[in-house]
């Protein structure tokens, strides 16, 4: 048996994320949504393109099948669509095998509300404005920036990178930065290394990915030839001896990563150009650049990072 929505990790996914849609929203933006409808329908046996978002998606999915009897994962698409102009998207799905059985069709509104209601623990979409309604709703959500959608075929391997500040914890640490200078920041950090962040908005996500990497870890147990299908790191611009407050919050939440990287401020493309995650996340679109456009980036428009000028 499945396990039931509430215990799953739950990931909701825009069709704008998942596919692209660059020239049906041509079509409703210059024609209206009559036009757009008209064009989904002419066009319903045409599979839409792979978005930038698609290649993460389908790995995650894939977790499924090393754990065929829980089935642990599951992806939800949220979507500004009527379900009759839905119809395309579910077909695109169903074209290239993505088990997605759950929508949200909600005709022009902004989805971010069903998330709680779908036990999500990240909301992917293009639309800033649904992310960032999302975020303040005090939901996890993130916007995927214009890229390319990375080749998805080899191994079935899914990495995956994130920020620290203002996406696994809490702003505290970026506000004190915003606020002084680096010397008081190291300070700050150096006096609480023995305090735990708060959670941020994508901590219920990483400990999820955390509990899997467990379940991955009993099968190594059992087959010293088992490969592993998740690879998770933390890319921050800290440095020591700022890094040990990092540590104690991953510990006083009983998760790590696979890979963390302290850069003290150097060019995190440096990292990620090797890593290649299939998707990283960030609260600081600064941070959201990669010199070949072939790393998936995600904005996380919460905390200091971005309210602070």
């Amino acid at each position: 048996m499945s396990y039931p929505i509430e215990k799953k990790l739950v990931i909701a996914v825009s069709s704008s994320a998942l596919f692209d849609l660059s020239e049906s929203n041509s079509i409703f933006v210059e024609q209206g949504p009559k036009a757009y409808k008209q064009f989904q329908q002419d066009n319903l046996e045409k599979v839409l393109g792979k978005g930038v978002a698609f290649p993460f998606i389908k790995r995650f999915l894939n977790i499924n099948n090393r754990f065929a009897q829980q089935e642990p994962v599951e992806v939800v698409l949220l979507s500004r669509n009527s379900a009759a102009t839905g119809k395309r998207v579910f077909r695109s799905i169903q074209a290239y095998g993505l088990n997605i059985t759950r929508a949200a069709f909600v005709e022009g509104k902004s989805p971010f509300e069903y998330v709680p209601a779908f036990n999500a623990s990240l909301f992917l979409s293009a639309n800033e404005k649904d992310v960032q309604n999302a975020i303040d709703a005090g939901f996890p959500a993130g916007v995927v920036l214009p890229g390319e959608s990375v080749n998805d075929e080899g191994s079935e391997e899914l990495r995956i990178a994130f920020d620290f500040d203002g996406v696994i914890a809490d702003d505290e640490s970026e506000a004190v930065f915003k606020k002084g200078d680096l010397p008081i920041f190291q300070k700050h950090e150096v006096d609480n290394s023995h305090i735990p962040h708060k959670p941020g908005p994508l901590a219920d996500l990483f400990k999820k990915l955390s509990f899997l990497q467990k379940l991955e870890d009993e099968e190594v147990e059992k087959n010293r030839d088992y490969k592993r299908v998740l690879r998770t790191a933390i890319v921050t611009a800290r440095n020591a001896p700022s890094h040990e407050r990092v540590i104690t919050t991953l510990e006083s939440w009983g998760v790590s990563a696979n890979e963390t990287f302290f850069l003290g401020g150097m060019a995190k493309e440096r990292i990620l150009s090797r890593l290649k995650p299939h998707m990283f996340f960030d609260d600081q679109r600064s941070h959201l650049e990669s010199g070949a456009g072939d790393i998936p980036m995600v904005h996380i428009p919460f905390g200091v990072a971005n309210t602070l000028k």
